[in-house]
């Protein structure tokens, strides 16, 4: 008999993603509340308990209520939101984050899913501070910059309705000026660093897509480790790794670009490590950066939360994503 699951929010952007995804599939049926009882407290109450897995693509604070709904301990639950993602109680739902990722999360009936700026840079990070090459308490900087449509709904139309009364024709934006964008406690949590990170994320004219760095000056970090050393752990780390692709150095060394909707369609990660070995003409100071390209409403939503939801239902992991 197939899983039955409800996507709680399922006309936003994430929620149509994960519906068309599997609607395409006969071992899981969609469930869904007509439009008029999506409000409804008791409609919602009753279907959500009556789910074998529920995924919230809703705002922090109704996923919370929504999770507060639930009292069938069958039903199995994938947060999109931002509300869970530090919870020690929620499994974290980035199956290649170490050995036993994927497990916790089969066993778990709570699992946020990451954010797409954070799952990418956690990926980045996690890696490097295991294997001792970069410290946990360096100051780490990431630059990032995303297609329009990981803003939501508002900024979908901010970039395409010019109709909407917040309308512009930018090219580019530098956002969180902050410096407290909401994914760096996920990101200094499962990347395992002990102080913040210096984030400076950015949007582009441009759907989807998703381009994120951490510059480092290989000089500073203990034992002054080449790009091959960075490259060879993340090689490691996600070796048979059906979603995440480490690009030979080889390859990356012949690049004179990247372009950030290279991947869009697909669950894919891709991790590159771009190398300036001598520093300059007379010294031997390494620059690396290393970079994450994905598809943020893939891999860095949509995609991972049915990634997730095939582990916790115990169906092949890629299914549906490849």
């Amino acid at each position: 008999m197939s899983a039955k699951i409800f996507i709680d929010g399922e006309v936003g952007t994430t929620g149509l993603q994960i519906r068309a995804r599997l609607d395409q599939r006969s071992d899981v049926e969609v469930i869904s509340l007509p439009e008029d009882r999506r409000k409804d407290s008791a409609a919602r109450s009753e279907i959500l308990n009556s789910a074998d897995l529920a995924v919230l693509c809703l705002p922090d604070d109704a996923a919370r209520d929504a999770v507060a709904m639930i009292e069938n301990a069958d039903t199995r639950v994938i947060d999109a939101s931002t509300a869970h993602r530090t919870h020690p109680d929620w499994a974290y739902g980035f199956p290649e984050l170490n050995a036993g990722q994927a497990d916790a999360i089969a066993a778990s009936t709570r699992v946020t899913n990451p954010g797409c700026y954070a799952l990418s840079s956690v990926a980045i990070i996690h890696p490097l501070v295991a294997a001792g090459i970069l410290p946990a308490d360096h100051p780490v900087t990431i630059n990032a910059v995303s297609g329009y449509s990981g803003g939501g709904r508002k900024m979908i139309e901010s970039f395409e309705d010019k109709a909407a009364p917040d309308y512009t024709d930018e090219a580019f934006r530098v956002y969180g000026l902050s410096l407290a964008h909401k994914h760096v406690p996920e990101i200094q949590m499962h990347g395992g660093l002990t102080h913040r990170p210096l984030f400076m994320p950015s949007v582009g004219r441009f759907s989807q897509g998703m381009i994120v760095q951490m510059p480092l000056q290989l000089w500073s970090l203990p034992g002054s480790p080449r790009a091959e050393d960075l490259h060879g752990v993340l090689a490691d780390h996600y070796r048979d790794q059906p979603f995440v692709k480490v690009i030979a150095l080889e390859d990356s060394s012949g690049m004179a670009g990247l372009q950030p909707e290279a991947v869009n369609g697909t669950n894919e990660l891709h991790l590159y490590v771009f190398a300036n070995k001598t520093g300059g003409e007379g010294t031997d100071e390494g620059q690396a950066v290393v970079m994450a390209l994905l598809d943020n409403l893939g891999k860095g939503a949509s995609g991972q939360a049915v990634q997730n939801m095939n582990l916790m239902l115990g169906l092949g992991e890629t299914e549906g994503l490849l």
